[in-house]
């Protein structure tokens, strides 16, 4: 080689670089393009770690919780719906609990109870339906009026306690040796005969109507003010075969008073006489609307 081919050589080698860079990869284009592009994890937020499995990624992802307002009222809305419909099946369990462990024969005397209640209220119906009947047809329709009249003042006497009443009904006798009964088992015995279609009670001499009260007076009740004492007995007129379940249903007035150890008699009559009066009283603001 002459000396000028080998100057020629060198002037080459001195322009060709020492190194040659390597070539970019797939994988490192991809990763470039990610980082272009905005795939990288923003900042405050950990990115994936290597190593981690799909599950393990995806436990990170969903723990802990990232909750909105929005997200967090639905929440609390459907909790409150939750709880009140849980509350309302408890009670609803609460209420049916008690028919649902009575007898049969038990059932059938409320039924049958029902079944009185609702024929006494068709009766009276049917009766104030005949009292029209009797006003639009009479030829003399004042002195129908007038019948009528003197016929309900009659009825409302015996529901005010003015006038004196008689008919069928039981007698309730309360024997209380030990001093255990109390005004509220007496005023529930009152409230069961009344719902079981009692017209007229006396109690130990003592006439009761609509705004009668008991009260406890030294191991004795006071019935509107006139204290009573044992045993304590109850004239009632209405239908025998009506007061007398009322007051024996289970859970009623007569397993509660045995429960203090009193001991209740129920007698059957064919007539009762009411005759403890009530004054009637005027009232003092209230005045009929009637023109």
């Amino acid at each position: 080689m002459s000396d000028q081919d080998e100057q020629s050589a060198n002037s080459l080698r001195k322009e060709l670089p020492d190194e040659v860079p390597p070539s970019r990869s797939p994988a490192g284009e991809a990763a470039s393009g990610e980082a272009a592009s905005g795939g990288a994890p923003e900042a405050g937020q950990p990115g994936p770690q290597p190593g981690l499995t799909g599950r393990q990624r995806l436990v990170e992802g969903l723990w802990p919780p990232r909750l909105t307002r929005a997200q967090l009222i639905v929440a609390l809305l459907l909790f409150g719906l939750g709880f009140g419909l849980a509350v309302q099946v408890a009670s609803n369990s609460e209420g049916d609990s008690a028919l649902r462990g009575a007898r049969q024969e038990d059932l059938v005397r409320i039924l049958d109870e029902l079944d009185d209640r609702t024929q006494r209220l068709e009766d009276e119906k049917q009766g104030l339906e005949k009292q029209r009947d009797e006003l639009e047809n009479s030829s003399d329709q004042a002195e129908e009026a007038r019948k009528q009249t003197l016929e309900k003042e009659r009825q409302l006497g015996v529901l005010a306690g003015t006038v004196a009443a008689q008919g069928p009904g039981i007698t309730v006798t309360v024997e209380d040796a030990n001093g255990a009964v109390e005004a509220n088992m007496l005023l529930d015995a009152i409230q069961e005969l009344r719902a079981a279609g009692a017209e007229a009670i006396q109690v130990n001499g003592v006439r009761v109507v609509a705004d009668t009260y008991l009260t406890d007076s030294d191991k004795s009740v006071s019935v509107d003010g006139n204290k009573i004492n044992a045993p304590y007995r109850f004239k009632v007129i209405g239908k025998p075969q009506d007061l007398e379940p009322a007051l024996n249903i289970p859970g009623g007035v007569v397993q509660t008073l045995e429960k203090e150890q009193a001991t209740v008699t129920v007698e059957r009559s064919s007539k009762i006489v009411v005759d403890a009066l009530r004054a009637a009283k005027r009232p003092d603001y209230a005045r009929s609307s009637s023109q």
